[in-house]
């Protein structure tokens, strides 16, 4: 990993600290085999580099569970700024706003959330719809101000897929967009690590709650055909780790409020506010893929 992250950086990120998670992971950003990802011309050579993910900001919010939800994006910007060394890229995978029915307020709202980000000090921002954002009118307000929610791009040898699991009612994907899926994938050898960037979870994690795709496994049945395949995805707010196959999911902590592990409680709710806790269950995380095992850190809010 070129840039060198030690505890200092994450110190200096953090403003006082607290490594929450960091561990070599397979299934990103190298070889299944022997460790070192061929070079197609299409995509080029992998190198070493590093993203964040950051989701379920919910810009709108306001609640007990999180009595400074108006500052915590702002201050998320200006620590992720402090740091000297750079993302490559920045991904909010979804749930940007918090859910309105007054189209107007939504619309401020996205407005608001975009005047934010944009001072954030990286090349590339990207995002993704959640169902707060594009549920209530099927992503009319999200692509006004984001684009459209599917797409791919290659980024230094590793292709990513951005999928919309959050438009449709139940949180399916349909079947033009697993045509699409399976078009972009035919176009990329097979030996290219890929990294997929979702809202929800594809896998069943607790239906009950909605923690699932209505037609998940037909996408997951897509990129089992594929060696190296990582699934990064937000919605629960909390930290999980899971593998359909050889296929390798990862969700990342909220931004605003923290929600209990699954079906650990009668009912999806926002856990208290703890203001002794050092993070509040609050973060986002560190990728960074390269020849090796990709590095993933879960990084707390303070």
């Amino acid at each position: 990993m070129s840039q060198n992250w030690d505890r200092r950086d994450f110190l200096s990120l953090l403003g006082i600290g607290g490594l929450v998670f960091a561990s070599g992971l397979p299934g990103c950003g190298r070889s299944a085999t022997a460790g070192t990802t061929a070079a197609p011309p299409a995509v080029g050579r992998p190198e070493d580099f590093f993203f964040l993910q950051l989701s379920d900001t919910h810009w709108g919010y306001q609640g007990p569970a999180n009595p400074a939800a108006d500052v915590t994006l702002e201050h998320a910007v200006a620590t992720i700024n402090a740091v000297d060394v750079r993302p490559d890229f920045i991904v909010f995978t979804g749930d940007l706003t918090h859910t309105t029915d007054d189209a107007g307020q939504r619309r401020e709202r996205m407005k608001r959330f975009r005047e934010i980000v944009s001072k954030l000090k990286v090349p590339d921002v990207r995002f993704l719809a959640g169902e707060h954002d594009a549920a209530p009118d099927r992503g009319e307000a999200y692509r006004e101000a984001f684009g459209e929610p599917t797409y791919a791009f290659d980024h230094k040898g590793v292709h990513f897929v951005a999928l919309d699991n959050a438009s449709m009612p139940g949180g399916a994907i349909g079947d033009a967009q697993l045509a699409w899926l399976q078009t972009d994938l035919a176009r990329v050898p097979a030996d290219v690590p890929l990294v997929v960037l979702a809202h929800r979870p594809l896998f069943p994690l607790f239906p009950d709650w909605e923690w699932t795709t209505k037609d998940g496994q037909r996408a997951i049945d897509v990129l089992a055909a594929r060696d190296n395949v990582t699934v990064f995805y937000g919605h629960i707010h909390q930290e999980h780790h899971f593998t359909t196959g050889r296929v390798a999911h990862h969700s990342a902590r909220s931004l605003v409020f923290p929600l209990p592990a699954p079906g650990s409680s009668p009912k999806k709710a926002p856990l208290p506010w703890d203001a002794s806790s050092p993070d509040h269950g609050l973060g986002w995380r560190s990728v960074a893929p390269g020849a090796g095992p990709a590095k993933i850190v879960e990084v707390a809010y303070r």
